[in-house]
C-alpha cells in the first residue's frame, strides 16, 4: 500500500503542477488521533465501551477462577478417584478452558466484538473529520491534505500546514449551533469569521494579539487612573470632614474626634514610645499584676500582725497566770510559815505551866 501511494504521488503533483503553477500548491495535513482526543462525543462513547471492555474481563477472570478451583479439587481429590472418574474430570475441565479461549477470541480477537465496536464508533467522527477537511479544503484552496496518523510515511511535517484545529473547530460549531438561538447564532458566525481570517492570514493573529494587549494596556491605564481618583476624592472628603470636626469642636470646646489616620498614628507612637521608653510607661498588664502582687502583701501583712497580736495576748495571759500562780503559792507559803512561828511560841508557855 506505501509503495502504490509513493508511485501515485508524484502523478498527483505532475497532474496538479500546470493549474497551480500560477498560485502554488497548497498543502495540508490532519492528526486523526489527535482530532479525536479532542471530540467530546468520542471521548464519551469511549469511556463506555471501556466500561463494557471491563465487565468482560471481568467475566473472563470469573471463568478463569472457575477452571482453577475444579483443578485444585481434582488435583486433591485424584488418589481416591477411580482412572474414569479422573478422565471425566479433565475433560470438563479442558471443555471449559476451550469456552473460555473461545469466550475470549470472541470479545478481544482480531475480528472480535471490541474490534467491531470500535470501529463502529469511529466511522461516523471519521466521516465527519472527513466531511471537514474537505469543506476546508474547498474554502481555502487546498490541493492536497493528507492524514498523518494513516499508512504513508511522513517524515516531516510543518506545523504551520497542519489543520486538525480547524477541523475540530468546525465540529464544535456544529454541535454548538444545535443549542444557539438566532442572536447567538449571529455573533458565533461573526466569531468564526475572525477566527477563519486569522487561520488564513497568521501574519493577522500576530496583529490581533499586539492589537488585544494595547487594549488590555489602556484598559489598565484607566482603571488605575480611576482607583487613583476616587483615593484622592475620599482623601479630600475625609481631610475636608476632619476640619468640619475640628471647627465644631473649637466652637462647643470639646475634644476632636479622632479620625483613623490620628488613630494610627497614636498606635504607632505608643508602639515606638513603648519601645523606647519601658521604664517610663507601665502596661497595663504589669500595673494589674503588680497590684495584684501588693494586694497579695497587704493581706500576708495583715494576717501577720492578727497572728502577732493573738500570740502576744497569749503570752500575757500565760505570764499573767503564772504570776498569779506565784502570788498564791507565796501566799500560802506565808501563812504557813505564820502558822509554824505561832505554834513555835506556844510551846515554851505550855512546857513552863507543867513544871
Amino acid at each position: 500500500m506505501k509503495r502504490i501511494l509513493f508511485l501515485l504521488f508524484p502523478a498527483f503533483l505532475l497532474t496538479f503542477n500546470a493549474s497551480a503553477q500560477s498560485r502554488g500548491i497548497r498543502v495540508g495535513y490532519i492528526d486523526m488521533e489527535y482530532i479525536l482526543k479532542n471530540v467530546p462525543d468520542y471521548a464519551e462513547a469511549k469511556n463506555q465501551l471501556e466500561q463494557k471492555a471491563q465487565g468482560w474481563k471481568q467475566e473472563i477472570a470469573a471463568k478463569q477462577n472457575d477452571i482453577n478451583k475444579l483443578k485444585e479439587t481434582l488435583k486433591t481429590e485424584r488418589v481416591l478417584l477411580t482412572k474414569e472418574l479422573i478422565e471425566e474430570r479433565e475433560e470438563e475441565i479442558a471443555f471449559q478452558e476451550k469456552e473460555l479461549l473461545d469466550y475470549q477470541q470472541k470479545r478481544f480477537g482480531p475480528t472480535g466484538d471490541l474490534i467491531t465496536q470500535k470501529a463502529v464508533l469511529v466511522k461516523p467522527i471519521q466521516d465527519q473529520v472527513f466531511t471537514a477537511a474537505q469543506d476546508i479544503a474547498e474554502a481555502k484552496k487546498y490541493d492536497f491534505i493528507f492524514d498523518k496518523s494513516s499508512d504513508m510515511t511522513m517524515l516531516f511535517a510543518a506545523k504551520k500546514f497542519d489543520i486538525s484545529d480547524q477541523v475540530i473547530r468546525v465540529l464544535n460549531r456544529a454541535q454548538r449551533r444545535e443549542q444557539m438561538s438566532k442572536k447567538e447564532l449571529k455573533e458565533e458566525m461573526k466569531k468564526e469569521a475572525l477566527e477563519d481570517m486569522v487561520d488564513e492570514n497568521p501574519a493577522m493573529e500576530e496583529r490581533q494579539k499586539k492589537l488585544d494587549e494595547k487594549k488590555a494596556a489602556r484598559e489598565k491605564l484607566i482603571e488605575d487612573r480611576k482607583l487613583a481618583a476616587e483615593a484622592k476624592k475620599k482623601e479630600w472628603e475625609e481631610s475636608r470632614a476632619r476640619a468640619k470636626a475640628e471647627r465644631e469642636a473649637k466652637k462647643n470646646g470639646t475634644a476632636v474626634p479622632a479620625t483613623k489616620e490620628a488613630t494610627d498614628k497614636t498606635a504607632t507612637d505608643k508602639t515606638t514610645s513603648d519601645k523606647t521608653a519601658t521604664d517610663k510607661v507601665t502596661p497595663k498588664s504589669e500595673m494589674e499584676e503588680a497590684k495584684k502582687v501588693s494586694d497579695s502583701t497587704k493581706a500576708a501583712k495583715t494576717q501577720s500582725s492578727a497572728e502577732a497580736r493573738a500570740k502576744a495576748l497569749e503570752d500575757r495571759k500565760k505570764a499573767a497566770d503564772e504570776r498569779r500562780q506565784k502570788a498564791l503559792e507565796a501566799r500560802e507559803a506565808l501563812k504557813k510559815q505564820k502558822e509554824e512561828e505561832r505554834q513555835k511560841a506556844a510551846q515554851p508557855k505550855d512546857s513552863t505551866k507543867t513544871n
